[in-house]
């Protein structure tokens, strides 16, 4: 059916996700697999959380909430918002595509880093934009570049933070100076999915810039630090008209009802998921100092990931780690051919990645 597709789609090329523990086992015949690719928590939700979800179970024949009531209600008191300030996804991904498809048009222009998360490209070309990706500057954004590379075209504004595959942050002051002086018809979206992790003091107030910039688009997710990668759900915040908008183009029941209950809980664990933050924050500084005596360069991060430069080919060394059970991403794709992103798992996990790296390498 490729002759009939948008030009724009066949000028995509498919997210590719990290490769599944199950499925590494069954190719290449292995029992013991740890993956290290996709940032996701390796300690998993609460034994709380787990209970909720098992309860909820019993109502799979049902629909679920179309507009995630109690849990609208929990994460606006949560953040001190509104409830009308906030509209869900299936994962934040979808509000990325949603807000692309929403604000952009075929021949608009969208600014985004480069490297960063693949589906912001994606989305924009699909809706058949031209993008500038301004390069980052020693693996932090160039704002000023961005600057200048907007235009009388120009719609969207991404801005990952922290990003990835960098692991680098934005300030307070950071951002500020960048939309001083910005036309406020520019959707400026901050994808903040790594932000639980973020320990800098000087880490910038999404949320209080909402109420002085109208144009700025928050999102966040349940994927990362709360472990609910499997269930999709992500939320978004803004200005109520913005969320209107966005809420017209959403599909019906796109957020399930185990995710909706399962991030609820998520909510009342404070305690657990502070515990989680400082075990990678420990974890972190092992592999920063395993990886300083093997004489490897690597990004500081403020996340549960980092990137790290390889002596050799990154799509082999990938390859090798692979084959002994070990899956990490090989930025080759981002055009990073010499490095690897990895994610920080559990203690012992970490301790298998160093060991088996310094076999490989």
């Amino acid at each position: 059916m490729k002759h009939i597709a948008k030009k724009s789609i066949l000028n995509v090329k498919p997210y590719v996700p990290g490769k599944p523990i199950e499925e590494v086992k069954r190719k290449l015949g292995l029992q013991d697999v740890i993956k290290l690719a996709s940032n996701e928590n390796p300690y998993g939700p609460s034994p709380h959380v787990l209970a909720a979800i098992s309860k909820a179970a019993h109502n799979l024949n049902r629909y679920p909430d179309g507009d995630c009531y109690y849990l609208r209600q929990a994460l606006a008191q949560h953040l001190d918002i509104e409830p009308n300030q906030l509209i869900f996804g299936n994962g934040s991904d979808e509000l990325i595509v949603m807000a692309v498809r929403a604000f952009v048009n075929e021949g608009d222009e969208v600014v985004m880093a480069t490297p960063s998360f693949l589906v912001y490209d994606i989305a924009s070309k699909i809706a058949g934009a031209n993008i500038h990706a301004v390069p980052l500057k020693n693996f932090r954004y160039d704002l000023e570049g961005m600057k200048a590379a907007i235009t009388d075209k120009t719609k969207m504004v991404f801005l990952g933070n922290p990003d990835n595959p960098a692991g680098t942050y934005l300030s307070e002051e950071d951002v500020r100076h960048f939309l001083k002086g910005l036309r406020n018809d520019i959707l400026i979206f901050m994808d903040e999915a790594y932000f639980e992790y973020v320990e800098a003091e000087d880490y910038v107030n999404s949320i209080r810039l909402l109420r002085t910039h109208k144009n700025i688009f928050v999102t966040r997710t349940f994927s990362k630090m709360y472990g609910l990668a499997g269930l999709r759900i992500g939320y978004g915040i803004g200005g109520p008209s913005l969320c209107d908008v966005l809420n017209r183009i959403r599909e019906p029941f796109n957020v399930n009802s185990l995710a909706q209950v399962g991030a609820l809980a998520c909510l009342e664990e404070r305690a657990y998921y502070r515990t989680i933050a400082k075990k990678i924050s420990t974890q972190r500084r092992y592999l920063y100092e395993s990886l300083s005596s093997m004489e490897l360069e690597y990004v500081e991060s403020c996340t549960n990931f980092i990137l790290i430069k390889v002596k050799a080919k990154a799509s082999k060394v990938a390859q090798k780690l692979l084959e002994k059970g070990v899956i990490i991403r090989d930025m080759s794709f981002w055009g990073m051919d010499h490095y690897i992103r990895v994610t920080i798992g559990t203690e012992p996990e970490n301790q298998k990645f160093i060991q088996v790296l310094e076999e490989v390498l």
